[in-house]
């Protein structure tokens, strides 16, 4: 499976992004940037510089202001459904994405969720607990696997929906040097087009071509990895080390 489930790509569009915590600060200020089609792009920064809350817009979990565009689809509330069959987000705690008793009914619950033959789901969910190494695990109970299984459990139930794009936030955060290696190699296998939100510089270096950074809900800069991770006083200003 892995990039082979992907059939295939989207490009990412943003204009002009704003999002605003309810108080009228911004937590994303006016950002605007191009992720083309099969890339796979870091959004870089300390935290608290506005990387998860930029995903989450991307998927409508949370309202903005501006234009997201995927391919043609422009997002809104008539093709919110739609941009949610075609961009698949990976929530940071895994716990957040696996809520059900067994990990298979996890695996299944998106491709139901969106219309897809139950004869056909439960070959889905093997092949995608096969391409994230858990063959075998779809009758165990999330909460009784290791962190780094449980990350790879959430990835499974993304790659079950097929999805064109992959949003993936902090997927190293808590892992040991073990499974950030097993991480590594899962995610370089996917070609979808990935926006992996990290501040894990050697992540980003290691399965991004490119880059934006963020500080402070600013959009800073964007451009090719190598020559932003060699920028020593970028890096330090941004909280990135």
């Amino acid at each position: 499976m892995g990039g082979s489930a992907i059939k295939t790509h989207l490009a990412i569009e943003v204009s002009n992004l704003s999002v605003r915590y309810p108080d009228g600060r911004l937590a994303l200020n006016d950002i605007s940037f191009l992720v083309e089609v099969g890339d796979s792009v870091a959004v870089l920064g300390a935290n608290g510089a506005g990387k998860s809350t930029l995903l989450l817009a991307l998927v409508g979990v949370l309202p903005a202001e501006g234009e997201i565009r995927f391919g043609e689809i422009v997002l809104s509330d008539k093709t919110l459904r739609d941009v949610r069959r075609k961009v698949q987000l990976v929530f940071q705690d895994p716990n957040d994405q696996l809520f059900m008793p067994l990990v298979r009914d996890d695996v299944a619950f998106g491709p139901l969720n969106f219309g897809v033959p139950k004869d056909q789901v439960p070959q889905l969910v093997d092949k995608s607990l096969e391409a994230v190494g858990l063959s075998g695990f779809g009758d165990r109970a999330p909460h009784n696997l290791s962190l780094g299984e449980r990350k790879r459990a959430a990835i499974a139930s993304v790659l079950a929906c097929e999805p064109e794009v992959i949003l993936l936030d902090e997927p190293s955060a808590g892992l040991d040097a073990p499974g950030r290696r097993q991480l590594f190699n899962l995610l370089r296998d996917f070609k979808a087009t990935k926006l992996i939100a990290t501040h894990d510089l050697v992540l980003a270096e290691e399965l991004c071509s490119k880059a934006i950074v963020l500080k402070a809900g600013k959009l800073i800069t964007s451009g090719p990895i190598s020559s932003l991770l060699s920028n020593e006083m970028l890096l330090s200003d941004c909280g990135l080390k």
